[in-house]
Parts: C-alpha cells; structure tokens; sequence
C-alpha cells in the first residue's frame, strides 16, 4: 500500500489529530466503532486520508491493514480526495436503455474526467451509480442533492454550470 493509493500528489489536506481524537472518545475507543468513526472522519474531511487512518488505527489499536480493508471494501467510503461537487450519473438498466452512457460521456466531456475522477481544481467529482431508485425519470444524474431525471445531452452542461 503506497501514499499515492491515500492521496494523489499534490492533494495532501492537513488533518487535525485533536479532531480525529474528539471522534475517537465520542465512540470509547471500541474497535467495534470503526466504520462509525470512519463515517464521521469522511463527513469531516470529505473522503479518509492517510493520516487520518493511521490515527484511527492507533486510538483502536487494530492494525492499519484492518482499517485500510474495511475503507476500501464499502463503496461509501473514499480513500481518494473528492471534489466539493459529486456528480452520481445513473448506469442501471432503465437509464442505460434511455442514454445514461451518453450522458456519463457528456458529463466527462465538460468536466474533461472520466468516471471515478476528480477534476485538478477539486470542484467535481464523477461517479457511475447502478441505481438512483427514479427508473421511470431516466436518465438521471445527481449533483450533491439534487436530482435532475429525463436528462439529454444539451442538459448536462446547463446542469453543471449552476455549480460553477
């Protein structure tokens, strides 16, 4: 496991120990509190950094590799920086069968990254989805907390522009 799995170059954020180790005392140091501990790091920082695991690791005391694990298994968490925007474009059946492929394609095109990317200013991120649960409004994205269903082409950039 290198430092480049945890954080591209260039994308160090600074983590603040005391932080981490108020969230660590708010769950009693029990490592059966991991994935909850590790739920708030992602909501604190947006994604798991390196440090932050390691930190979580030690106030556990279980191995990093356990950590590690369990942060790369779940999809839900990010052991890359993410963007300040996440884009979610629906790939399940009813939106691929009305263009969700074009639209992820779209997508990409005018944030100029492929799925699971994020762009070098860090406003965006790309993500597929298998399913957003409104398969009668497909195809659908979903920027932050808002969904857009029945989306063109023409729509995606008018849609990420507001995010601008």
């Amino acid at each position: 496991m290198t430092s480049t799995e945890f954080c591209p170059k260039g994308q160090n954020e600074e983590v603040k120990r005391e932080e981490i180790e108020v969230l660590l005392d708010k769950y009693r140091r029990q490592p059966s509190q991991l994935i909850s501990v590790l739920h708030d790091v992602q909501a604190k920082y947006n994604w798991l950094p390196k440090e932050a695991l390691v930190q979580i690791s030690e106030g556990l005391e279980i191995p990093l590799s356990r950590t590690y694990s369990v942060a790369s298994f779940y999809k839900a968490f990010k052991t890359t920086p993410r963007g300040r925007h996440l884009i979610r474009v629906c790939l399940g059946t009813a939106c691929h069968v009305r263009g969700g492929l074009r639209i992820m394609e779209k997508a990409g095109e005018v944030l100029g990254i492929n799925a699971e990317e994020t762009t070098p200013d860090m406003k965006f991120t790309l993500e597929r989805v298998n399913c957003l649960g409104c398969c009668a409004m497909g195809p659908m994205i979903v920027v932050d907390e808002d969904y857009y269903g029945h989306v063109t082409t023409t729509d995606v950039k008018k849609a990420l522009e507001s995010y601008e």
